[in-house]
């Protein structure tokens, strides 16, 4: 890695965050954004052609590229309140469930859009649909599952409600300014799901939308997808992609700062392409493989106890090793993490999802040989009897 500023590379064993970076492109991704970088082009043009691309690629209606999953939610909670010649409504709701408010509610309360939060039953959600909110926004991930209903519920209170015929005047959300109901516009309340870090499975591309019916699908694209950290993916109905297009830079719309260049458009299709071709089930068997191995080589090592988590930390199909420290070991969890942050090289862990004496090790964002780098670092630590006076510089 090219450094002039001195800021040191991590080996990423807690997942694809933000903060570290998201994911490491693939290179026919970088060649994708090189070759766009060379040239200038007509924007909204390659936009066309790549969202009539992604959606083919993808089982969908439509598609668009945007600049990240929470970009995403600001242009389809939009797309759901009005057309962009139209002030966006005072009273516009968005229906959440309460154990999946979340760090990204301000994406949605940037189009002045207050949040309505409902319990895990269909009574609640159906009382809070009936006001026609502007939308339903659901995350996906076995985190948020606990106290939200299934995915599947929503869509078919949702649709059972747009059976019911026409919001009663007056009506909270915004939809009755929005245009027609039926298959060419929005229904009576529209389901948006976050799904940012949910693949793999790519089936996820699909399964929401074409599979069960929502609206829209988000996908951060520098996730699991390997695509431009920058970048998102909207899926789903052509009239709420068409809408994110409309209020979505260069236009000037709620979108306008929210840039998407012709290095993440091209760069983003190639990271679809390249997902689409891998052989998941051979991918996830390689993760299981690094999580075995994590929990052999800890297996005798005092006071620790390694076992297998399952699923991800953002509710993906694969393992993790979940390492305990139990009081013999002389170290805390914090001491642990620091000490491997501050080593060379320097090691990122994770903590979400696993108890307070726990740390969690992701395979998905390990490059081949970095498992036993990380083994290694953590052998010696753990066997080292530094944990004590980790403990009391904390």
């Amino acid at each position: 890695m090219t450094n002039p500023f001195g800021v040191r590379p991590v080996i990423n064993a807690s997942a694809t965050l933000t903060a570290l970076g998201g994911s490491l492109m693939p290179p026919s991704v970088l060649k994708a954004m090189t070759e766009a970088a060379a040239h200038f082009v007509d924007l909204p043009e390659l936009h066309d052609h790549v969202g009539e691309r992604l959606a083919a690629l993808t089982r969908n209606e439509a598609a668009c590229v945007t600049s990240g999953a929470a970009a995403a939610i600001t242009l389809t909670v939009a797309s759901c309140a009005g057309e962009p010649a139209q002030a966006f409504p005072a009273d516009a709701e968005v229906v959440m469930f309460t154990g999946q408010r979340n760090g990204y509610d301000y994406s949605a309360r940037l189009t002045g859009a207050r949040i309505v939060e409902v319990g895990p039953s269909t009574q609640e959600l159906r009382a809070a649909l009936a006001r026609r909110p502007a939308c339903v926004l659901w995350f996906a991930g076995a985190h948020y599952a606990a106290d939200a209903l299934p995915i599947e519920d929503v869509i078919r209170v949702a649709q059972e409600l747009a059976s019911s015929g026409p919001a009663p005047a007056g009506t909270p959300g915004g939809l009755t300014l929005a245009g027609p109901s039926g298959p060419a516009g929005p229904p009576a309340v529209p389901v948006i799901v976050d799904a940012a870090a949910q693949i793999p499975p790519r089936s996820s591309l699909w399964r929401f939308t074409t599979e069960l019916g929502a609206d829209a699908v988000i996908f951060s694209g520098g996730k699991g997808l390997r695509g431009p950290q920058s970048s998102g993916l909207v899926l789903g109905k052509r009239w709420i992609v068409d809408r994110c297009r409309a209020h979505a830079s260069p236009n000037q719309q709620i979108g306008r700062g929210m840039k998407v260049g012709k290095e993440e458009l091209l760069g983003l299709y190639a990271a679809v392409e390249w997902t689409l071709e891998q052989d998941e089930e051979a991918l996830l068997a390689s993760y299981e493989q690094i999580v075995d191995r994590w929990i052999a080589g800890l297996r005798e090592v005092p006071g620790v106890v390694a076992e297998r988590g399952y699923p991800s930390e953002a509710g993906q199909p694969h393992g993790r090793a979940v390492v305990r420290l139990s009081t013999t070991s002389g170290w805390t969890r914090d001491g642990l993490v620091r000490a491997l942050w501050d080593g060379d090289p320097r090691i990122a862990v994770g903590v979400s999802g696993v108890p307070d004496d726990a740390i969690a090790l992701n395979p998905q964002t390990i490059e081949p040989g970095e498992d036993l780098v990380v083994l290694e670092a953590l052998v010696r630590h753990l066997s080292s009897g530094d944990g004590e006076r980790a403990g009391r510089d904390a």
